[in-house]
C-alpha cells in the first residue's frame, strides 16, 4: 500500500499505528532522554502536540514524574493513543485531548515541557501554533517542535525499512527536515509574538528542533 504522508487524511491510520510501533518506536526514548536532559525538566505538566498515537509523550511519561496530556486533532489517532497508555499501565499521569494547537485549551503558562515530533509539518497555521505553544509554556520551561530520528544509524535504518513500505519516502524526508527546513521556519518564526532571545533552531541534518525557552 502506498501512503500519502503529506495528507494524513489520504492513509490508512491503522497501518500507520501498526508501522510507527514497528519501525520507529525505537526513535522515541532516544528523543525523550535528549529533551528531559536539556530541559532538565522532570515533574510538571509536559503537552505532547500533535501525539498522534502517543509514542513520545509515552516514553517522556515512563522516563520522568510528568503528567502528560496527549493532544492531537484526530479522534482515531487518539484513540490508538489510549490503547498505549493502557498497555503501559499510564493512565494515572498520561491522558488523551482533543484539541488543535491554534487554541490549545489551557491557560497561560500552564506546561514546563511541551514538545511536538512531526505535527508542525502539517499545522495549518504555523504562526499560530507558535505563538500558542509560547503562551502556554510555563516560565523556565522549554518546548521542542520539529522532526528528527535521535541519530544516524537510526536514521539510516528507519529509511531503509521506510522506502520499501511508502514510496517516496526520501523526498518526503528531504522536504520536512532537509537542508533548507532551517531557513523555512526561521522566515516563519519571524511573524510569531515569540521574543528572538526565546527560540533557536537546532539542525543536523538527522535532528531539526525548534526549541523555544521562556
Amino acid at each position: 500500500m502506498e501512503i500519502k504522508l503529506d495528507n494524513k487524511a489520504d492513509f490508512d491510520k491503522a497501518d500507520f499505528n501498526k508501522r510507527v510501533k514497528e519501525v520507529l518506536s525505537p526513535v522515541y526514548p532516544l528523543l525523550a532522554d535528549y529533551f528531559l536532559q536539556q530541559s532538565g525538566v522532570r515533574e510538571g505538566i509536559c503537552l505532547d502536540v500533535g501525539t498522534g498515537n502517543g509514542y513520545m509523550g509515552l516514553a517522556l511519561a515512563e522516563k520522568s514524574d510528568l503528567t502528560v496530556r496527549l493532544i492531537d486533532v484526530d479522534p482515531e489517532m487518539l484513540g490508538f493513543a489510549e490503547e498505549n497508555i493502557k498497555a503501559r499501565q499510564l493512565s494515572d499521569r498520561v491522558e488523551t485531548l482533543r484539541a488543535n494547537v491554534e487554541a490549545l485549551p489551557f491557560r497561560d503558562n500552564y506546561a514546563q515541557l511541551i514538545v511536538s515530533r512531526g505535527s508542525v509539518f502539517f499545522w495549518e497555521d504555523q504562526v499560530k501554533g507558535f505563538n500558542e505553544v509560547y503562551r502556554v509554556l510555563a516560565p523556565d520551561g522549554m518546548a521542542f517542535i520539529g522532526g528528527g530520528f535521535a541519530t544516524r544509524e537510526l536514521m539510516e535504518d528507519i529509511g531503509r525499512q521506510m522506502k520499501d513500505i511508502y514510496p517516496g519516502w526520501e523526498g518526503h524526508l528531504a522536504e520536512k527536515i532537509g537542508p533548507a527546513a532551517p531557513d523555512r521556519f526561521r522566515e516563519i518564526l519571524r511573524k510569531t509574538d515569540i521574543p528572538t532571545a526565546k527560540v533557536e533552531i537546532r539542525y543536523d541534518t538527522v535532528n531539526l528542533w525548534i526549541v523555544i525557552k521562556k
